[in-house]
């Protein structure tokens, strides 16, 4: 069976723009969560908090591909010019027919669709559009824009599946190679910000608004004082490889991606299964074939949801036990969305590099309803090989991802 290897890493977060930078935001503890004030302009809207990214250079994007781009899509057009330069990979690879693409988002630009719905609605006329919304506002516009941008000539397989729809591109990639279809595939996701976005989380009464004047304070994943999700923009890049070629041309190569997993929970489209969360772990465990114990370190979806986190905690357990180093970094930064799980990934990369088992960024105490798990109160370092990123996605979708050092 052919391996399956990480050659490049691009990214953009709240917490920062590149590895160092991520890696220094989780090690002071800093948050990527700002009070928005200008969302007060909404009526009946009370969040006042997200994960913001400190980039707007939207002109490092030929004006030619920009055009068909909403914020989403230039966000992942950064990170991928990061990792396609990261990779060291020749123009000739990068459009070879064996290389590929997979990218995915929750929805297309929100502030172009905002803005589209408001103007029709409004003017009851569909003048004066702009030709281009429809390609900013499409469902697959990232992976589309990309694939143009990079002239990518190999399979491009879109994977909108909301909150894992960047770790579903990871596995997406990892099968493409490891079964033969692909020898190199660039994967990742992305997530604008913007009031929509948050207002829809709100409306199912699922977002944080008790400390909107401290923004830093939240999200609290696992805490008995959580109050709802945070949304957040941001997104990453990994270039993905079959092993043996990439040794061939002297890669640096961050980890291997060694157990992949999705499975649906065919139940509610809201509500989390235990169920479901435990047998993805365990299908990317065999799919690694390893066993739990041989985990050093697990990266939870946890969102700061009542429910959500309980249920995960539970499942966890399960699959576990009390002995396995767990934390959610979305305290640090907030919920990506569709960019959640390749960021996360990439600091399950920075955990195996340096040895560092981030906090969990804002538990005082555990919810006493949460499964009795080895959580992450203080930053520990390890020397572990392996490590888990799990996502977790409305319609029962669930994702789990295993890297390991190479």
């Amino acid at each position: 069976m052919r391996r399956v290897v990480i050659t490049g890493v691009g990214l953009l977060s709240p917490l920062g723009n590149d590895m160092a930078t991520l890696q220094e935001g989780l090690e002071s503890q800093r948050s990527g969560v700002k009070h928005m004030a200008d969302w007060s302009q909404y009526k009946d809207f009370e969040t006042r908090v997200c994960g913001i990214v400190d980039w707007d250079d939207y002109k490092s994007i030929p004006r030619k591909s920009r055009r068909s781009m909403g914020r989403v899509a230039l966000l992942a057009a950064k990170t991928m010019q990061d990792a396609v330069a990261d990779s060291g990979l020749s123009e000739a690879l990068v459009s070879n027919p064996r290389t590929g693409i997979s990218f995915g988002s929750t929805m297309g630009a929100d502030e172009v669709l905002f803005d589209y719905i408001t103007d029709i609605t409004n003017n009851q006329s569909f003048q004066g559009q702009n030709s281009m919304g429809f390609l900013q506002i499409m469902s697959h516009t990232v992976a589309a824009n990309m694939a143009a941008m990079f002239k990518i000539r190999g399979r491009n397989i879109p994977s909108c599946s909301a909150c894992t729809s960047s770790s579903m591109a990871i596995g997406i990639g990892y099968e493409s190679i490891k079964y033969g279809q692909s020898d190199i595939m660039f994967v990742g996701g992305s997530e604008g910000a913007h009031a929509y976005n948050a207002g829809i989380f709100e409306i199912m009464g699922a977002t944080s608004r008790r400390y909107n004047d401290t923004p830093d304070q939240t999200p609290r994943p696992f805490d008995s004082e959580r109050d709802g999700l945070v949304t957040a923009e941001g997104g990453g890049t990994l270039v993905l490889e079959e092993y043996e070629h990439a040794k061939k041309r002297g890669a640096k190569i961050y980890a291997e991606v060694i157990g992949y997993a999705t499975s649906c929970d065919g139940e509610h489209i809201t509500t989390p299964s235990n169920e479901g969360m435990e047998q993805v772990m365990r299908l990317a465990l065999d799919d690694a074939g390893i066993t739990s114990d041989a985990v050093g370190y697990v990266n939870a979806h946890a969102t700061s949801t009542p429910k959500g986190d309980i249920a995960e905690s539970h499942a966890t357990y399960a699959v576990f036990g009390s002995d396995t180093p767990i934390s959610s970094t979305k305290g640090y930064m907030g919920h990506l969305l569709g960019g959640c799980g390749v960021v996360e990934s990439i600091i399950g990369l920075i955990s195996l590099q340096s040895g560092l088992l981030p906090a969990n960024k804002n538990l005082v105490k555990v919810d006493e309803s949460c499964a009795p798990l080895d959580y992450l109160f203080e930053h520990r370092h390890g020397t572990h090989d392996i490590v888990m990123n799990n996502n977790f996605a409305f319609g029962g979708i669930n994702t789990s991802l295993i890297f390991k050092k190479i």
